[in-house]
């Protein structure tokens, strides 16, 4: 339990941090930045799609509406490829807990290492995937809302506007975002403590000198779980410390929070079989390339990657380092929000009950929405279906799946709003 402990006391400082920086991207970024520069099926869109989602603090399945709306949007192959293999792997969050956790090494190579592979995939997307077509709906403006655009130049909405945005950034940041990723969060730290207290020391000293044998297991491991970029950090350290490689960790990095087999039937879906087997590839073939390049740097002697896991204090649990107030103060605010998270699905749930009772003699119909898993999720689901015509109100519940539409909207246009960001509709 200590070691589970000092583990939080770590990284809570810097996942706040990141937090903070993700809700502020979310909230003064416009969304039409990321698709001005997204629609031509060249390699500078593929540079552009994988810049721009690096430091977005997208999970597997969060990222998979926020690309397929892209998709819809006109964004190409290519950077639509881009796009889904960088953003999981990283985010302002992942990348501020890796260096508190992890050491500046592990912080600086796992953005590169998300750049660089996300770069081949698109490449190859653009190259050969050019003759095969996705299930992507045709390009339209979603840009209904003007109330951020006003033209009268008053200084008080000006102050108003910016004042709602820094509201939406912090309510997304330590309300959304927490209750997407808190859950993944607590159990890969419960996964982590497991590893330091289960498995014998140097227990995968037996694969020193054979990296690609450790690859392979991580690769068997981490390709069909779900493992989100922050929560995948505790589970590699645990590792590393019980004699796993850092580039095998690294592997466990890339492959866990990029792969998953509910993100890899959607691109499956929308995007078609030969872009999977790209998307795939890539992503293997990046984390092996990568891998092998720390471990020759580390066992080399250039590049000490393992220098830093000692701070994480779990080693040797009778010299653990006594935490500072500040790292316990801000433990107690991560965990409070992510109890936040945890006791808000039951509050929305009451009153989606409540708001039933209200809407029975109502022209409301209610379906079901298979596939969603977040609040990036809902959201997608919830404007594509804001944008059929004849829809005059939608409303998605993520934890209920169901979403309440009013409006003589045909179902045939419903379902096809729904499978444009990736997901199915049902009756």
């Amino acid at each position: 339990m200590q070691e589970i402990v000092h583990l939080i006391n770590e990284m809570s400082p810097y996942l706040l941090l990141g937090f903070l920086f993700a809700g502020l991207l979310h909230s003064f970024v416009p969304s039409k930045l990321y698709n001005k520069y997204l629609s031509k099926p060249t390699f500078g869109s593929v540079v552009n799609a994988a810049l721009l989602g690096i430091p977005l603090p997208l999970c597997s399945c969060g990222v998979i509406p926020t690309a397929m709306s892209l998709r819809r949007e006109g964004a190409s192959k290519g950077a639509t490829t881009s796009f889904l293999i960088a953003t999981p792997q990283t985010g302002v969050d992942s990348i501020l807990a890796t260096y508190g956790m992890m050491g500046l090494p592990f912080a600086i190579v796992r953005p590169v290492a998300a750049l660089c592979t996300a770069l081949f995939g698109g490449a190859a997307a653009n190259i050969f995937g050019k003759e095969e077509d996705g299930n992507t709906a045709a390009a339209t403006d979603h840009d209904h809302c003007h109330d951020d655009h006003c033209e009268c130049g008053c200084g008080d909405h000006s102050h108003s506007r910016h004042r709602n945005k820094l509201v939406e950034a912090l309510h997304y940041a330590y309300v959304d975002m927490i209750a997407d990723i808190g859950k993944w969060l607590l159990i890969g730290l419960f996964v982590a403590g497991l590893i330091t207290v289960l498995i014998p020391d140097n227990a995968f000293t037996i694969f020193h000198g054979n990296t690609l044998a450790s690859m392979l297991l991580v690769l068997c491991i981490a390709v069909p779980m779900y493992l989100c970029a922050t929560g995948s950090i505790p589970i590699a350290v645990a590792l590393m410390l019980k004699g796993l490689t850092p580039g095998a960790a690294l592997v466990l990095l890339m492959a866990g929070p990029a792969c998953n087999f509910a993100s890899m039937l959607v691109v499956k879906k929308v995007l078609g079989t030969r872009s999977l087997i790209i998307y795939l590839a890539s992503i293997v073939i990046g984390a092996v390339g990568f891998g092998y390049l720390i471990d020759f740097l580390h066992f080399g002697g250039y590049v000490n990657f393992l220098g830093s896991l000692q701070v994480a204090g779990v080693a040797d649990s009778c010299c653990t380092p006594h935490d500072s107030w500040f790292a316990w103060l801000c433990t107690t605010a991560l965990l409070l929000l992510v109890l936040n998270a945890l006791v808000l699905p039951k509050l929305r749930r009451h009153k989606k009950q409540e708001e039933n009772k209200t809407t029975e003699n109502m022209n409301v119909r209610i379906y079901h929405i298979e596939g969603m898993n977040c609040n990036h999720c809902r959201t997608a689901a919830e404007n594509a279906l804001r944008d059929v015509d004849g829809v005059m109100s939608a409303r998605v519940v993520l934890e209920t799946k169901e979403a309440f539409i009013e409006g003589p909207a045909s179902e045939e246009a419903l379902r096809k709003a729904v499978e444009s960001v990736g997901f199915t509709l049902v009756d």
